[in-house]
């Protein structure tokens, strides 16, 4: 009986080692994708709601940073944890959201001052409108250079590098 002891006390002590040696590491699995959701991290969303509170952490028990306050803005999710969602915006500026102030409508951030909107996805194409700098625009489809947008009823293909929202080897049909 006194042999065993010995034994159990190793296994005991190896597995505690184990467990230790493990516990500041997160679970080995596709950094890719999201363990709550299994999307693509980091991935485009817009905000649904007119206002949305960031936190510092994924609970209502942590501090409110500050308020998004624009319906449609385009925010890249980076992390997830059950209901909440780590957001950043065009800046950077980020923290934790809850998911139902999100929807997966996709939006862009126009980034030049007077983008031209053309009629079709090449550079001498007819000008359908200009963007001012900082519009928000609805995401249709992108090829590898261009993307289809709309806002307040005009619509057309602006040159992708120009747009915040959408990566640039990102093609959406």
């Amino acid at each position: 009986m006194t042999d065993r002891i010995p034994s159990f006390r190793r296994l005991a002590v190896a597995l505690a080692t184990a467990v230790l040696i493990s516990a500041g590491t997160p679970p080995q699995a596709d950094s890719d994708r999201g363990p709550v959701t299994n999307l693509p991290l980091p991935r485009y969303v817009s905000m649904k709601a007119h206002e949305g509170n960031v936190r510092r952490g994924p609970s209502l028990t942590h501090r409110i940073d500050w308020v998004f306050k624009r319906r449609d803005m385009p925010l890249q999710i980076t992390a997830e944890h059950g209901h909440w969602r780590r957001v950043q915006d065009r800046d950077g500026a980020g923290g934790w959201v809850h998911y139902a102030l999100l929807s997966g409508v996709r939006t862009v951030l126009v980034e030049k001052e007077m983008l031209a909107v053309r009629a079709s996805p090449a550079p001498d194409a007819p000008i359908t409108a200009h963007f001012e700098l900082g519009v928000v625009a609805r995401l249709s489809s992108c090829t590898l250079r261009w993307c289809r947008i709309s806002a307040n009823g005009y619509r057309g293909w602006a040159q992708k590098q120009f747009l915040w929202g959408v990566d640039p080897g990102e093609v959406l049909e």
